[in-house]
């Protein structure tokens, strides 16, 4: 008897079928620079805009939402996770100073589930248009095998561009420099792997924590906040040294890969309040203080490394946005 491709775990005209359904969201991204359709074999764009610039720099990153789609798929919504992988992106290459062109993504399944694939690409594109970065190509891959039943993978990538003379390195990192914090919404997308064992072990994501107006489900899934608005404005003026995306490694790993050799920082603990996410997940744990601080935001999602005589500025613009800023730690000399 003939075995076909779609016996085999893999159906192509679903693919094909899921992929038009979502064509309209997809196109509703681009922009004038995006001069390919859906479905060509690379997205193509165009770098029109480099003669605004005297010395334009490329800048890429790739990430994914990591084991926080487990907690999507257990609640059966995954609309808020493709938000999530973009403003992830964005914020990574924010930290070199630069502003998004163009976004592509991946979605890896055993078995694609169109209702997903649709809540996915939604939230993707509307991160897309909400920072003028065009989703323009992209992969959907049903490999049963490779990931489990009803497993998903989520992987972004960027492509952004800064001034030459604009990048932001941490070159320009002194003592004394000031380490403003801008709040996070919970865990964004990293230690999710800690915080499944903690809490999911014990509870279900339909349960509510003591204290809390959410479930588990619905304060894990809160999403990853975009600082873009909020940062990129700022780094007209001088004074910006450093810029530091607080993910997986938390606030001592993310801050150390900026600062250069014969400095160090401190971070002030309690300069402010800890969300009560993750006040639970070290009691209920019990979670030792220093995975804590090595594993999660706690609360912090960007940092800002100022020098002394701007930061109050800076604070000041940033509370004209109606953002709450703390100073969470200084650069020393060691």
């Amino acid at each position: 008897m003939a075995i076909t491709y779609k016996d085999a775990g893999v159906d192509i005209q679903q693919k094909t079928q899921s992929i038009r359904s979502v064509s309209g969201l997809i196109a509703s991204t681009h922009n004038s620079y995006v001069l390919s359709g859906i479905g060509h074999f690379g997205g193509l764009f165009s770098l029109a805009m480099v003669k605004d610039f005297d010395d334009p720099v490329m800048v890429s990153s790739t990430d994914g939402v990591g084991t926080k789609i487990e907690v999507a798929v257990a609640t059966n919504n995954l609309s808020t996770i493709g938000q999530d992988i973009v403003h992830h992106c964005v914020n990574d290459i924010l930290c070199c100073g630069a502003r998004p062109l163009f976004f592509l993504d991946y979605v890896g399944t055993s078995k694609l589930n169109s209702a997903y694939f649709a809540q996915l690409v939604e939230g993707v594109s509307a991160a897309c248009l909400a920072h003028d970065c065009p989703l323009i190509a992209g992969e959907t891959a049903e490999m049963p095998g490779i990931y489990y039943d009803k497993c998903l993978d989520l992987v972004g990538t960027i492509s952004g561009i800064v001034e030459r003379a604009k990048i932001v390195d941490g070159s320009k990192i002194r003592a004394g420099d000031v380490l403003i914090g801008l709040e996070s919404d919970g865990l964004h997308t990293n230690g999710f792997t800690l915080a499944r064992k903690v809490l999911l072990s014990q509870k279900t994501v339909n349960d509510r924590l003591e204290g809390f107006d959410r479930t588990i489900g619905q304060e894990l899934l809160r999403v990853h906040r975009s600082y873009y608005s909020l940062v990129y404005p700022l780094l007209d003026g001088d004074g910006i040294h450093g810029l530091s995306h607080i993910t997986g490694g938390g606030i001592i790993d993310n801050v150390a890969r900026l600062v250069p050799d014969g400095l160090t920082f401190k971070v002030d603990w309690d300069s402010w309040t800890r969300p009560a996410i993750f006040r639970t997940i070290q009691e209920m744990g019990p979670v030792p203080e220093e995975d804590m601080r090595h594993t999660f935001n706690l609360g912090i999602g960007f940092i800002l490394i100022v020098s002394e005589d701007r930061s109050e500025s800076v604070r000041s613009e940033l509370a004209e946005k109606g953002e709450t800023t703390h100073i969470v730690g200084r650069i020393v000399a060691p």
